[in-house]
């Protein structure tokens, strides 16, 4: 499979098993399967966890920010070609932190750099920003099982 940059939803989702509303990446920006990743997320006041949290001031919540980072990873790890195909795994989240508030009309910029892989479960670091401000990181353990 051949990736060209910037890989729009289609090209995500031909990767990722995540659909709407849980695909939390609408674009990919740069890309080096199995390495790193850069994309984005715009982040809209139609989303449904915006009717819960809070609905008089919509903040996104933090554990959707660290799936997004997650998301972002999976299409590192499943563009290299031994992984395409497979299901990505949340394993653990390492080290969370939560620096700023990420709202609808924000742009939640991520990048992902896959820290150690070794066979099927790896681990990757992710940070997330707003206007070029740091609103969170963490480090993501992952696992990928066969998709059956």
């Amino acid at each position: 499979m051949s990736f060209e940059l910037p890989m729009y939803v289609e090209e995500i989702r031909a990767i990722l098993p995540h659909r709407y509303p849980f695909l939390l990446v609408d674009r990919v920006t740069e890309l080096e399967p199995g390495v790193r990743v850069k994309g984005y997320k715009l982040v809209t006041a139609n989303e449904p966890h915006f009717t819960g949290h809070y609905p008089e001031y919509s903040i996104m919540p933090g554990v959707l920010i660290v799936e997004a980072m997650a998301q972002l990873g999976g299409v590192a790890i499943l563009s290299q070609p031994d992984f395409q195909g497979k299901r990505p795994l949340l394993s653990g989240i390492d080290d969370a932190r939560f620096r700023g508030q990420v709202r609808p009309g924000d742009r939640l910029d991520m990048e992902l750099v896959i820290d150690r892989l070794k066979g099927r479960i790896g681990k990757g670091s992710g940070k997330a920003y707003v206007d070029g401000k740091l609103v969170a990181e963490a480090s993501i353990l992952f696992a990928i099982a066969d998709a059956e």
